[in-house]
Order: C-alpha cells, then sequence, then structure tokens
C-alpha cells in the first residue's frame, strides 16, 4: 500500500527512476480498486456510483503515465517508449515486456537506482 502511496504523491514527477516492486505494486492496486469501482453500482443498484470509477480513473491517469515513465528509465530507456503501446496488439506486449525488465544497476543518464 505504501508504494501505492508513494506514486501518487510522487504524480507529476516524470524524471527519475522507479524500481519494479514500485510499478507493479502501484499497478496491481489501481487494478483492484479500478474493478471494486467499475462494479460498485451493479452490486448496490445505483447507477450514479458509475461515475465514482470514471473520477478516479482520471485521477490516475498522470500518476500512472508517471510511474511507467519512471520505470522505463530505470531499464535506461525514455517514457516515450510508452508509445509504443498504441501499435495494434504487439505494441502492448513490447510495453509490458519493457516494463517487466530487471532495471539497470547503479546509475545510469537518468539517475541513481532505486532501492
Amino acid at each position: 500500500m505504501n508504494d501505492y502511496l508513494d506514486v501518487l504523491k510522487k504524480y507529476t514527477l516524470f524524471t527519475g527512476r522507479a524500481g519494479l516492486r514500485e510499478f507493479w505494486m502501484f499497478s496491481l492496486f489501481n487494478f483492484i480498486i479500478a474493478f471494486v469501482l467499475s462494479f460498485l453500482p451493479i452490486l448496490l443498484g445505483i447507477e450514479a456510483l458509475g461515475l465514482l470509477y470514471f473520477i478516479y480513473i482520471l485521477g490516475v491517469l498522470l500518476p500512472s503515465l508517471a510511474v511507467a515513465t519512471r520505470r522505463l528509465h530505470d531499464t535506461d530507456r525514455s517514457g516515450w517508449w510508452q508509445l509504443i503501446g498504441f501499435i495494434p496488439l504487439i505494441g502492448i506486449i513490447i510495453l509490458l515486456v519493457l516494463l517487466a525488465l530487471k532495471g539497470q544497476e547503479g546509475k545510469n543518464r537518468f539517475g541513481p537506482a532505486t532501492a
């Protein structure tokens, strides 16, 4: 949970590096929260609650882009590599592989390694 909150605190920080744990724990909590919010209107029968899902998605858009950029920096790649995800089918697979790669040991052009 701390990793999730740390990413939200650095929501506009596109510099530096993010380790595997920071990125994937944020992604996990983000998925769980979005999943629960998407089914809340169905479970409670209140359609207006569907708006919470869209507000949440808009709220975590910038932190998601920032942490993905920092994650790519950890593998010594530019954050612009996220755009490869727009290539149909293969693009998202390539992006997921890049995000799952082990980060560079020590310092790289984006700064020192994170814990």
